[in-house]
């Protein structure tokens, strides 16, 4: 019997039932597979995620576990989150370009290798990527989330203050230096300059770029979005 997480028999009021709408939502085959392996059976140990072939030469019908399994979906997405992290950014590309077009943000030519390459490590689903990618592409419009729109809220003024200041900063830079390191040392200088936390000035700029108070490290994201973009979406954010 496979159970639910709420200890009840499977159902459709669980969410997905068919293959196809977890491939829809962005599980990758490998993981799914990997997950099924492990309902009601393990091959001892702690290791969760393995190759298929692994999975074979360990498998014995005296690992098959007697109580019921759950199929705990939390736990598939996290196991698809580690197979999406070893995967190398270029062959999730093309399924991710697909996700944007049906999500009607078709990013046309855009290379979207370095951003697929940023966001994968903190994703759970293709789909997950597909909608940070689309936040990172020129001309995305930004939403706040809660957590975006509480930081705002408790900086209040000195949100757009410290947004002004390393915007003139930014602004100041050659496009030939616009890459990560020296980024980080124009929003240190920033900084210290206006005897300010590091933090302070980097999680506004985060969520000027985002709308998020999470994503990958902001002198990182600053180079992916790149420097018209970026200066262009923190202006947008000091207007409010």
């Amino acid at each position: 019997m496979i159970l639910g997480a709420d200890g009840k028999k499977l159902s459709k009021r669980h969410g997905a039932t068919a293959v196809g709408d977890y491939q829809h939502q962005g599980i990758l085959p490998q993981a799914m597979r990997n997950f099924l392996a492990l309902l009601g059976w393990s091959p001892g140990g702690d290791r969760e995620i393995m190759p298929e072939a692994e999975m074979i030469d360990l498998f014995t019908l005296d690992g098959i576990q007697r109580k019921a399994a759950v199929f705990d979906t939390a736990k598939l997405e996290w196991m698809n989150g580690q197979y999406l992290s070893a995967r190398p950014a270029e062959e999730l590309v093309p399924e991710v370009r697909r996700l944007l077009v049906e999500m009607g943000k078709a990013p046309s030519s855009h290379d979207l290798g370095p951003l697929v390459d940023a966001v994968k490590t903190r994703s759970r689903t293709l789909l997950d990527i597909a909608n940070q990618v689309a936040a990172r592409l020129p001309g995305a419009t930004i939403e706040r989330d809660p957590k975006g729109t509480q930081l705002v809220a408790k900086l209040g003024p000195a949100f757009s203050q410290n947004l002004r200041k390393v915007a003139e900063a930014l602004a100041a830079m050659p496009s030939s230096q616009w890459t990560p390191d020296p980024l980080l040392a124009s929003a240190k200088s920033v900084a210290e300059a206006n005897g300010a936390k590091l933090g302070d000035i980097l999680q506004p700029v985060r969520v000027a770029l985002t709308g998020s108070t999470v994503s990958e490290p902001v002198n990182e994201l600053l180079a992916v979005v790149g420097k018209e973009e970026s200066l262009r979406r923190i202006e947008q954010a000091i207007a409010g």
